[in-house]
């Protein structure tokens, strides 16, 4: 028998996020658990577990697009975090950020980089 979406995006979340993944999850059972139950189905579960990209390409992809929207500073810190678990490395990070300059402004490259800078200081720690 196929696994639900459900339980496929689960798997996915905790391989690509792990912790960081399950805490956004349950972060939103007292709001809004259907939200939490359409993260894990629907990017996870559908898109994510796609064969079209690997999953290093998918998490450059999703730095690029957060960096790119400027205010999503939770969500690029987690993804952040999945892109150095599966594999990329700090200067492909940086390049990825760096290369939204030319696409969506220095403001928010800056607040990329500095998310990065955070979530590296986190990982030390």
């Amino acid at each position: 028998m196929d696994k639900s979406r459900f339980e496929s995006g689960l798997e996915r979340l905790a391989s690509i996020d792990g912790e960081a993944g399950k805490q956004v999850i349950d972060s939103l059972q007292d709001i809004c658990p259907d939200l939490a139950k359409y993260t894990i189905e629907f990017p996870f579960g559908d898109i994510y577990s796609r064969a079209g990209l690997d999953i290093k390409s998918r998490e450059i992809a999703t730095v690029a697009a957060l960096t790119a929207l400027g205010h999503c500073a939770p969500q690029l810190k987690v993804h952040l975090n999945a892109a150095l678990n599966v594999g990329c490395s700090e200067e492909e990070i940086k390049e990825v950020i760096l290369q939204m300059t030319v696409y969506a402004g220095f403001p928010a490259a800056l607040n990329g980089m500095f998310a990065f800078k955070e979530v590296l200081a986190e990982r030390m720690a």
